[in-house]
């Protein structure tokens, strides 16, 4: 149970809470926006939690949310969702966790931050440990993530600690210009993409004990400590900075310790960040290839990537493809290209997020509830609920017109995976 919910706790709880927030105040623009945006998130969340919770009692094997789907809307979509997480979602995700992994560390460590190609270095050694560490084995990949859970966590609850000790630098509640409503709405986008990643325990559901029960159980833990752990950050951050400072912050997290701590306490903040992407990293590096293993197993996919190791019982292709690809997409984006490469992740994921909600209205007729070990509360309104929020997203990525060409591209890949299943795999397995 442990392991499962730190799996959960760190796919969350990555990056995105140091650098986002620092968005999400630009685009709200008065400090109330700002945490409104992040309790909104909050209960999208946990809509989501209860809702893939459900399907991860139905489903307790790896590849579980891609079972759900294939079961929900015909193998079609399923394989669009794999490849379009593999190529995309996952391996997008990867890119920016690594650079910004490597420029923390090189703050921490140095005090000054990489030029961007020796931040695509050190982050490309980043993506090839990982990938090795989780070739060797899932336990290994286990023990990583539980000790960054918990680190990532404390830090977090400090800068909360700080906030309640120091006194405040700004009573100012409103920037020099406020997003208002729109604002609201486009901050979604960042808000999301900080807490997204709950779904991928279900990915491995096949190496956990007792899954039917464990992972429902896991899901919703690590989902409710998400919330409590956010909403206190990110006031910290509002208490410390004040909603102009926090706006135009590059390091959120660390300047805001810098303000009672000084300099050491800002470089001690990088390291912290920097241990946190790690971990998140070795999720996606943990997670990510079961995947893409379960759409090779059912026959529709490669068959190189339906193999696991004889004697670690990892599946090497599918960890050494994700690992290649997220190298390629950390190369040709650079640091500059961060904002881009995380829109087009959310938009993606937000529009199979949405689809995966609806599939457990769509399984209701054929599992009857007394046969599931978890029901979710409200019955159908939960689903649905989630499903608008996150439709909801990529209307909020439109608005935003710095990356609604973004949208456009998210978009064309689930139309050019679509064409390859219609050509290559129609009909297999």
């Amino acid at each position: 149970m442990f392991d499962t919910t730190a799996v959960v706790v760190g796919a969350v709880v990555g990056v995105g809470i140091f650098f986002t927030p620092s968005r999400v105040a630009a685009l709200a623009g008065t400090s109330s926006l700002a945490l409104a945006a992040w309790a909104l998130g909050g209960l999208v969340a946990l809509a989501g939690a209860f809702t893939l919770a459900e399907l991860g009692a139905m489903y307790p094997r790896t590849g579980g949310q891609y079972t759900a789907l294939r079961d929900a809307y015909g193998v079609g979509v399923a394989f669009v969702y794999v490849l379009c997480a593999s190529t995309g979602i996952q391996t997008g995700a990867i890119a920016v966790i690594a650079l910004v992994c490597s420029q923390h560390l090189a703050v921490g460590l140095g005090g000054r931050e990489l030029e961007p190609t020796s931040a695509a270095v050190g982050a490309t050694l980043l993506v090839g440990l990982l990938a090795g560490i989780n070739a060797i084995g899932v336990r290994w990949g286990a023990r990583v993530q539980n000790t960054t859970v918990v680190a990532k966590l404390a830090v977090l609850v400090a800068i909360g600690g700080l906030a309640l000790v120091a006194p405040t630098t700004t009573t100012v509640d409103r920037a020099a210009t406020s997003g208002g409503e729109l604002g609201l709405l486009a901050a979604m986008v960042p808000v999301l993409f900080s807490f997204g990643g709950w779904q991928q325990v279900t990915w491995i559901g096949g190496e956990v004990r007792d899954a039917a029960r464990t992972l429902p159980r896991a899901i919703l833990a690590g989902v409710l400590v998400v919330v409590a752990i956010y909403r206190l950050s990110n006031w910290a951050f509002l208490q410390l900075l004040g909603i102009e400072r926090a706006g135009t912050s590059q390091a959120i997290a660390a300047d805001a310790a810098g303000v009672v701590l000084g300099e050491p306490g800002r470089r001690a903040l990088a390291l912290a960040v920097a241990v946190s992407a790690f971990g998140v990293l070795n999720t996606q590096l943990l997670t990510g290839p079961r995947l893409l293993l379960a759409l090779a197993h059912d026959g529709r996919f490669f068959p190189t990537f339906a193999r696991v190791h004889a004697r670690t019982g990892t599946p090497l292709p599918a960890i050494a493809l994700l690992a290649t690809i997220s190298i390629t997409l950390l190369w040709l984006a650079g640091s500059r290209g961060v904002d881009r490469l995380v829109t087009g992740i959310v938009v993606v994921d937000a529009f199979f997020f949405a689809l995966t909600g609806l599939a457990s209205l769509v399984l209701l007729r054929r599992i009857p509830r007394s046969h599931r070990t978890l029901r979710a509360p409200l019955g159908p309104a939960l689903p649905i609920a989630f499903a608008a929020a996150e439709l909801g997203v990529i209307a909020g990525a439109w608005v935003d017109p710095g990356v609604r060409a973004t949208v456009w591209v998210g978009l064309a890949w689930v139309v050019a995976a679509a064409m390859l299943y219609a050509v290559r795999f129609r009909g297999r397995g």
